[in-house]
């Protein structure tokens, strides 16, 4: 139980899922605005990755105290897929099919892998 109990194992993952949060609508949001003018969604897409990289540097250089870079990595990549599931379904209102569990599930079993000692 110490994992839950030392701020180096629990902040950089809470850091990663915002981070994440700010990254999915920087590269996927401008999706919703096609009639935007691809410089503006690349300037505003710019402006919201800032925010983006002001939580994820932090988060792997704390995270970097217990975690090894591959499973920080790992913990973004798989973070990735859930903060992106949720931004597809209530965001850009597309479904998820059967298919795309059973490959982030493959993903995920892959990840394991990393943390195995």
């Amino acid at each position: 139980m110490a994992f839950l109990t030392n701020p180096a194992a629990i902040w950089p993952i809470i850091m990663l899922c915002a981070s994440n949060v700010f990254m999915t609508f920087a590269w996927y949001g401008h999706l919703k605005f096609k009639q935007s003018a691809l410089v503006t969604v690349i300037l505003v897409s710019w402006g919201i990755a800032f925010f983006e990289y002001c939580l994820a540097v932090p988060a792997n250089r704390l995270g970097s105290q217990y975690y090894t870079a591959a499973q920080l990595k790992t913990i973004q990549e798989v973070i990735t897929l859930l903060v992106f599931s949720g931004f597809s379904v209530f965001f850009l209102k597309e479904s998820l099919t059967i298919n795309h569990a059973i490959g982030f599930a493959l993903i995920v079993i892959g990840a394991a892998f990393v943390f195995r000692g």
